[in-house]
């Protein structure tokens, strides 16, 4: 998908998370170049960008280091400290989205946190072995874990949801490979796919996988299917795959959820694995920060 680039200069680059359990996120980027087509953050980048689709376009904060170098010193003088919280990259693009390649801003405001020996927490969140390039960086930060979504283990299922993203298996090799570096890792398993992902067995195959290639946590959250987010959704379902619109209806139901979590709990059980949030999340039970 041809990408619009709109050099940019921000006016902030820290900003206070409305996500759980963060307290600051960082988006170097505005707009996505992978373009998945359950991505609660198109609607939320439409009021820049009303009439492009999402993947199309990326805006490029080219100031986003120097303003972080300038927030961070601005956090500590009000706050005495090097720790202001969890801050997390990123909630509305993807930090290794394929531009960061060229334009290195995710790996400069990290950077950035090194040098200032920011002593709190650090989470990121990808869908790109981009992030190996920058282990060296990792290597320098006190408290930072990596994590990446993995929404199925087939990379046909992959490819056809989240359509310009690294395939899902060269994410699984990252992990392993961020894990054998010695990089905390977690894997954010959301949305979870009605149809592709409904049953123990494919949950049990997952979560194995997963934790061979070193993870130590793992967060669950249903799909989102407010009003935009499933019309966009379903108009791309009608055109390449209708059969499978009856199966994202009934995600859309709370006893279908019930049941859903019940089968994760138990695939759980056992495991050395961590839990997100302690349950699986779902957009509307969370707690809406002020």
């Amino acid at each position: 998908m041809l990408t619009k680039i709109n050099e940019l200069q921000a006016k902030t680059i820290l900003t206070k998370s409305g996500l759980p359990g963060a307290d600051w996120v960082i988006n170097p980027y505005r707009g996505c170049q992978m373009g998945c087509m359950y991505c609660y953050a198109a609607q939320i980048a439409r009021w820049k960008h009303p009439s492009e689709e999402w993947g199309s376009y990326l805006d490029i904060k080219i100031n986003a280091p120097e303003l972080l170098k300038k927030e961070l010193t601005n956090l500590e003088t009000k706050n005495k400290s090097k720790d202001f919280g969890f801050i997390f990259f990123s909630s509305v693009t993807d930090p290794y989205t394929p531009l960061e390649a060229k334009y290195h801003l995710t790996r400069s405001c990290l950077q950035v946190l090194s040098d200032f020996g920011y002593e709190g927490k650090i989470g990121i969140q990808t869908k790109s072995p981009l992030v190996l390039k920058d282990i060296d960086i990792l290597k320098l930060l006190k408290n930072v874990q990596v994590g990446f979504t993995v929404t199925t283990l087939d990379d046909k299922v992959s490819r056809f949801l989240e359509v310009s993203a690294p395939p899902v298996s060269e994410r699984i090799r990252a992990l392993k490979e961020l894990s054998r570096r010695g990089v905390p890792t977690y894997a954010f398993i959301g949305p979870l796919l009605p149809h592709f992902m409904n049953s123990k067995a494919d949950i049990n195959h997952l979560l194995d996988t997963l934790q061979d290639a070193g993870v130590a946590e793992v967060w669950f959250e249903h799909i989102n299917l407010s009003s935009k987010i499933k019309a966009r959704l379903f108009e791309y379902l009608e055109t390449e795959s209708p059969n499978l619109i009856p199966e994202f209806e009934k995600a859309d139901n709370q006893e279908y959820r019930d049941k859903f979590n019940q089968v994760i709990y138990e695939c759980l059980e056992g495991r050395n694995l961590k839990l997100g949030l302690g349950k699986v999340i779902f957009h509307h039970d969370l707690p809406q920060k002020k």
